[in-house]
């Protein structure tokens, strides 16, 4: 019996023994955070259309027959690169014509001003007439005025065979070609479209609800549906001053990367963040918090529990959430910058439990 005795004794102090070392395990640790001021943040996204940096419309100058089409759809090209020619037969014989219009009003000149110098000379010696030197005076001005004009034809006409060559503008590549070779084409008809290498940019029209907000130089978010997981980061660099379709202003957010599978014409999404008014109406400081921190009661209640450092527990408090946004919710009462929140696993916490930091930066408090 005496050996009995001494193993239920021996088995009862085991028992106690595991029960408090499994007390001691039960102490919970929590991922947490110290939470500090902010504004409360919300967000608009808008869609937009992708479009080049630098675009333009090619045509000829002049109107003409197209001998010579050089480039095609998506081809890329130099600046001053040939892009298209055309017909140049009447171009220079305007040329020829305009270049012997100068030679005989050059002649007509050099006549007028023989004459005028004789008269010149003959009126100091009293051998004409004042009428006569003066009409000899208008000749000679007159045909001066004729080879200026003469001239002015001649450069204009050299000009118009300049033109009837089309030169890219800069490098780039062909977006749309628009002509072919024997087509009559009329002047500024548009032959060709061309981007510059200059990157890209979102147009996107913004409310004016939201266009208060907007500052040039902003960073802004964008996002493609047609390239899924794709984030890309644009600055604002232009904001319309005067409303458009639906009471919009335009604002042109251009893209601070490339990605080789972004075209003109695609659809973009940008989002706008900025200091609004909460849910509840609230305006002013409010604290952020992980989505993650929070805890759903009864009566559409929110929950926070915050960590005492003197007693090394949790404290189960209710908090009024204004916006969510990328997962930080933003709290206008119940906690105050410098509290320390858990952030992981609330829904297994409950009011008054014992916990340990995970985190050993933090100063523990007995």
């Amino acid at each position: 019996m005496r050996i009995l005795y001494i193993l239920l004794f021996t088995t009862l102090l085991a028992g106690c023994s595991e029960q408090k070392v499994t007390a001691e395990k039960a102490i919970r640790p929590i991922a947490w955070l110290k939470i500090s001021e902010s504004n409360i943040q919300q967000l608009r996204t808008l869609s937009g259309i992708v479009s080049p940096v630098e675009s333009a419309q090619l045509s000829f100058e002049v109107p003409g027959k197209i001998d010579l089409v050089a480039v095609r759809l998506g081809d890329r090209v130099k600046k001053d690169q040939v892009l298209a020619q055309l017909n140049t037969r009447n171009f220079d014989l305007n040329l020829q014509s305009a270049q012997a219009e100068l030679d005989k009003a050059n002649s007509a000149l050099d006549e007028a001003e023989n004459t005028y110098e004789r008269y010149r000379q003959l009126i100091k010696q009293g051998l004409v007439s004042q009428s006569a030197f003066e009409n000899a005076q208008a000749t000679f001005q007159s045909s001066k005025s004729a080879v200026k004009v003469a001239q002015a034809q001649l450069n204009i006409s050299n000009k118009h065979l300049q033109d009837s060559t089309l030169l890219a503008p800069y490098d780039g590549v062909i977006t749309k070609r628009l002509i072919e070779p024997s087509q009559q084409i009329g002047a500024r008809q548009a032959a060709f479209e061309i981007e510059g290498n200059h990157g890209l940019e979102v147009n996107v029209m913004v409310p004016e609800t939201l266009i208060r907000e907007l500052t040039k130089h902003d960073v802004l978010p964008v996002r493609f549906p047609v390239l899924v997981g794709t984030e890309m980061f644009g600055k604002i660099t232009e904001i319309g001053t005067r409303a458009q379709t639906a009471n919009a202003f335009p604002v042109t957010v251009v893209l601070n990367e490339n990605n080789p599978l972004l075209r003109a014409g695609m659809t973009a999404e940008v989002d706008f963040s900025f200091d609004g008014v909460g849910q509840t109406g609230y305006e002013g400081i409010t604290v952020s918090v992980p989505f993650s921190a929070l805890r759903a009661g009864v009566n559409q209640k929110t929950y926070a529990f915050v960590y005492n450092p003197q007693s090394q527990t949790v404290q189960q408090r209710e908090v009024q959430t204004e916006n969510v946004l990328n997962n930080m919710a933003f709290i206008s009462s119940g906690l105050s910058a410098g509290e320390i929140i858990a952030t992981a696993g609330v829904a297994f916490l409950r009011d008054g439990q014992q916990v340990t930091l995970l985190d050993k930066k933090i100063q523990r408090f007995n």
